[in-house]
């Protein structure tokens, strides 16, 4: 039973069997939609979201090895919830560090739309060291860990503009 559930929480329960082609595109746009939608619409408030994300991040650590075994590849495409936590990392600081300025549902969507790109700009180019951790770790930590590396250059290039927003364009 556990075994079964942990497949679907790694594949996203539809990511895994009916989509084929392009699965991380696919996840990564399923979790911008996702988290805009409980943001924006739901108005469940951001402290909320994040803890929800760190216990995903956790469990799918664990998931992930438990599901390893029903592949026969060590990085398999279908597990795509690397995708969702990769994807979700610029989203949720931005949402902690900017969600006092009332951004409209446009605009935010607008800024996950340039996260969404940058994400799957990283993650699929793999810059260093996300290609050295893509490659040396066949396992669990390696799945995981490429896409959050992938998430953090989505926040630095975030810092970037915003930096050079503030000191170059005044």
């Amino acid at each position: 039973m556990i075994n079964k559930f942990n497949y679907y929480f790694v594949t996203l329960l539809i990511f895994g069997d009916s989509v084929q082609k392009y699965r991380g595109t696919w996840a990564s746009l399923f979790t911008v939609l996702f988290l805009f939608i409980i943001i924006y619409f739901l108005k469940i408030s951001v402290f909320v979201v994040t803890i929800l994300l760190l216990i995903i991040f956790v469990y799918s650590y664990f998931a992930i090895a438990s599901s390893l075994k029903n592949f026969k590849e060590s990085d398999p495409q279908e597990i795509v919830i690397d995708e969702f936590v990769g994807q979700s990392i610029p989203i949720i600081l931005f949402e902690i560090f900017h969600g006092d300025r009332n951004y409209s549902a446009y605009e935010a969507l607008q800024i996950y739309f340039w996260f969404f790109l940058l994400f799957r700009v990283f993650d699929g180019l793999k810059p260093f060291p996300i290609d050295y951790v893509d490659k040396k770790f066949k396992n669990t930590f390696g799945i995981l860990f490429d896409d959050i590396l992938a998430g953090i250059y989505v926040v630095l290039c975030l810092i970037l503009f915003m930096v050079g927003k503030t000191y170059l364009l005044q």
